[in-house]
């Protein structure tokens, strides 16, 4: 196989004022199965458009493979999907179509469907499809696992295990592990290239971090006492050089003898300042190159409420229903106190109706549901479309404080220049982190989360672990991050439709 190679590249977008990447470089193998990992807002996807050519930039790019991207934006999406291949692939082979949509689980009729009746789950494998039955090109993959579910990503997973020569972008812990060799890590400063997957990769850095921590406290401390020896030779160079100038010869008649001893006592005194403090500048030097790529995963806060009633749902026999068809099995549930409650099950179930139910929101269903009176319920939506102009004036409309939404914000990764922006400007990432920033501020009884990590990086996903599991906010939530879901939930309910 042939390689990649990224020589000294340097791009930024004319709307911002630092630049995206600064001569990155490095060389992968068009064999590899390479994890493309980093915080949002990093250049993760405009990585993978450099690399596609779609944007002019500084520096070289050079490969004999051409590359194909992940997701495809169909045009007509009222065609039936067998018309829409055409689209992603003009010269695809259909026997090879149908070997991949073999692999994937994909039943033949899915071909004879409109495209736009196709879940999520069912576009996405399609396309996966479509792009390795090609062969002959490089794939882009960029967050192929948003809006699957748990099963979904599992087909998905071992699909890929089996394939290679791929950049996969993904922040699903678990399904990197199952599908990548190599890790390509875009770092606060740096550019990282690691055989291996995600868990040896982030051990590796945690012991990296460790070290660069202890060599920096070391090196703090020995700065401080090379500031303070260098203040003291200072202090003897400075009044032995007095000395010097302050002879008297009348007073001082002995002076003729003593002075070349004071001039050397002067010399070596001025020497000893000066090597202090070449030392102390190597040591803040040395200092300067370390932390440089730490990720600090900072603290944060949940303000959550205690109502009067210990129960604050109850379903029986609840069944969601569309244009009069019945979604799911009778639902039975009840949620007290405490508790975090995972809502599990297939693509197009009815979890986000469920749960827009549970909000107040006007949803066809039969069977009873009860919620605690004078509760305030703080809602995470899948969806970010609406997020447009500044923070201010959507902090204003949300009724949430700017000022701790802003910093919230900051510790999940917001640069301050970010912060300025106007939201259209954000990455899908920065937008959902918008929404969880939101619902921070809010005191509430009940905390509903439709899928929030859609697009949201590992470290702040981490972040997000660590405040719940500290918080224990009550909580219903919809989330296919199964690590994520392991750690969070005190159950979890089977929606089966």
């Amino acid at each position: 196989m042939s390689m990649i190679r990224v020589a000294n590249v340097t791009f930024g977008y004319d709307t911002s004022s630092e630049n995206v990447f600064e001569n990155i470089s490095f060389q992968a193998d068009t064999s590899w199965k390479l994890g493309l990992i980093g915080r949002n807002g990093k250049g993760k996807t405009t990585l993978l458009h450099l690399l596609e050519g779609k944007y002019p930039y500084k520096g070289e790019i050079q490969t004999s493979m051409p590359f194909q991207y992940f997701p495809f934006h169909a045009g007509n999406q009222e065609r039936n999907t067998i018309d829409v291949l055409e689209d992603m692939d003009p010269q695809y082979e259909f026997w090879k179509i149908l070997r991949e949509m073999n692999l994937l689980g994909i039943p033949e009729d899915v071909l004879f469907r409109p495209y736009e009746t196709l879940s999520c789950g069912e576009r996405t494998k399609i396309q996966l499809a479509v792009l390795f039955a090609g062969e002959n090109s490089f794939l882009l993959l960029d967050e192929p696992t948003n809006h699957l579910d748990v099963e979904g990503r599992e087909s998905v997973a071992r699909y890929l295990s089996g394939k290679q020569g791929f950049i996969l972008v993904s922040h699903d812990r678990a399904f990197l592990d199952q599908c990548v060799d190599h890790i390509l890590a875009i770092n606060r400063n740096s550019i990282q290239l690691q055989k291996g997957n995600f868990s040896s990769w982030y051990e590796n850095k945690q012991r990296q971090d460790q070290f660069e921590a202890a060599q920096n406290a070391r090196l703090k401390k020995e700065i401080r006492h090379l500031q303070e020896a260098s203040r003291r030779a200072g202090q003897w160079a400075d009044k032995s050089e007095r000395s010097k100038i302050g002879h008297d010869p009348v007073k001082q008649t002995d002076w003729k003898g003593r002075r070349p001893y004071i001039g050397e006592k002067t010399r070596k005194m001025q020497a000893r300042k000066k090597d202090i403090q070449q030392k102390q500048n190597r040591a803040v030097k040395e200092k300067s190159g370390l932390l440089k790529d730490l990720e600090e995963i900072q603290s944060l806060k949940l303000r959550p409420k205690g109502h009067e009633k210990k129960r604050l749902v109850r379903c029986e026999n609840l069944q969601i229903l569309y244009d009069g068809r019945k979604i799911f099995r009778p639902l039975t549930l009840e949620v007290s106190q405490g508790e975090r409650v995972n809502l599990r099950g297939s693509n197009g179930c009815g979890k986000s109706s469920l749960i827009k139910l549970i909000r107040g929101e006007e949803i066809e269903h039969q069977g009873t549901i009860e919620t605690a009176g004078h509760m305030d319920i703080s809602y995470v939506s899948q969806d970010t479309s609406m997020l447009r102009g500044t923070l201010r004036n959507f902090a204003r409309e949300r009724g949430v404080d700017e000022t701790l939404l802003k910093t919230i914000l900051r510790k999940l990764d917001f640069s301050r220049e970010t912060l300025d922006q106007a939201m259209e400007c954000f990455s899908q990432g920065q937008k959902k982190k918008v929404l969880i920033a939101a619902s921070l501020c809010d005191r509430a009884h009940l905390y509903l989360w439709d899928e929030p990590l859609n697009y949201i990086d590992i470290f702040s996903r981490m972040q997000l672990e660590e405040l719940l599991k500290e918080f224990q906010p009550t909580m219903i939530f919809v989330e296919h991050d199964r690590v994520f879901a392991d750690r969070i939930a005190t159950r979890t309910v089977e929606i089966t439709r």
